[in-house]
């Protein structure tokens, strides 16, 4: 059995997060999405645990108890545990460490990646580093290796984060074996962010649950990695964080990494990153799908400001009633009926398809951008 996974979110009790952000949304734009197993995010906060302890999950779907916490050298790290009491017994281990844990749904942690994976492991979770390559708050931002982080406790999965596709990590020696997820670190509940992102995994299990999920990913039975175009993330580009003008790696350093432009500070791109840790020839990895949200290509088509639009919105949702889920519409949905049911809809992503599309590279702390040929 296939299952579309995303096991990276944010609740509302999470900094910058949207008060919509509920179990009971998360769980319908999944299934708008064709999301099957969602992670709950923010699973350590004692309220958000309750919250989904009493939520309803529906027979189809799977909800396995994730959370994010920020480690010494700022290292953000991505953890799976196998159930609720897991989640309550780390939040409990971890709670002497942190001055935020019972307030903050991605808590700061004073302890390193080795600390606080021992810990993890104890309590048959898995553990690794998320957005590993962003140059704020991952692993490549403080350290040039695994071992450099986490000391002698294995990472069991590495987040690539939504500036890097496979190919970023596939020459990196250190990542070798290492199964690598994709997933949406969404903070708000819309089409446009949760699930934007995901891992596609098989199983054995005719009814998979947490444990198949986990063993899976244990496994490295995972078929598919799907996600934006690198260039589309914030910092995939070495640029600046004030003004967002690019520059070659060499350009960066005679500036002393200071924008010559407005003074503002030069951050290294993911792909500069990336390229510095790599060596030897691409591993063999799953294949990656470069997908673009529905509901800006919709945007696109009716040429709006925003993909949440009331007018995006509905034609969004037409859409679904008509074909399905999201995922299903990007890549299965035949060219002809999509053009039926709305011709330039189906001609955009007939486009995205044929990868008739221009990319302008994010970097800095913005967004890329595309256009549809």
């Amino acid at each position: 059995m296939f299952l579309n996974i995303d096991l990276h979110i944010h609740s509302c009790f999470s900094m910058a997060s949207s008060p919509r952000m509920l179990p009971e949304a998360i769980l319908s734009g999944c299934r708008l999405k064709g999301i099957s197993v969602i992670g709950t995010g923010d699973i350590l906060h004692p309220v958000w645990r309750e919250m989904w302890e009493k939520t309803i999950i529906p027979e189809d779907m799977i909800a396995v108890p994730t959370t994010e916490v920020e480690g010494t050298d700022r290292v953000h790290h991505l953890i799976l545990l196998p159930d609720y009491g897991a989640a309550h017994d780390l939040a409990d281990d971890l709670t002497p460490f942190s001055k935020n844990i019972g307030k903050n749904g991605r808590p700061q942690v004073k302890l390193t990646g080795e600390d606080i994976a021992s810990r993890v492991h104890d309590l048959n979770g898995m553990i690794g580093p998320a957005h590993a390559f962003t140059p704020w708050t991952s692993l490549y931002a403080s350290h040039d290796s695994v071992a450099s982080c986490y000391g002698d406790e294995p990472i069991d999965l590495l987040e690539l984060g939504l500036s890097a596709d496979s190919g970023y990590g596939s020459r990196i020696a250190d990542l070798a074996g290492v199964p690598f997820l994709t997933n949406s670190d969404a903070h708000s509940p819309e089409p446009a962010k949760l699930g934007r992102e995901f891992t596609r995994i098989e199983t054995s299990s005719d009814r998979p649950d947490v444990t198949a999920v986990l063993d899976a990913i244990k496994a490295g039975t995972i078929v598919m990695n799907a996600g934006f175009f690198p260039e589309e993330g914030k910092y995939n580009r070495t640029a600046c964080t004030r003004c967002f003008q690019p520059y070659s790696l060499s350009e960066a350093i005679n500036h002393g990494w200071k924008c010559p432009v407005d003074k503002g500070k030069i951050k290294k791109g993911v792909r500069e990153r990336a390229e510095e840790l790599s060596s030897g020839p691409q591993a063999q990895r799953p294949p990656y799908l470069h997908i673009i949200p529905l509901a800006e290509i919709i945007q696109r088509t009716l040429k709006t400001c925003s993909p949440n639009t009331k007018k995006c919105s509905e034609l969004y949702l037409k859409c679904l009633v008509a074909f399905g889920d999201e995922i299903s519409v990007l890549t299965e949905t035949p060219l002809d009926d999509l053009c039926e049911f709305h011709h330039e809809l189906g001609g955009a992503v007939a486009a995205f398809r044929e990868g008739r599309i221009t990319l302008h590279p994010g970097g800095g702390g913005r967004y890329g951008t595309f256009e549809l040929g």
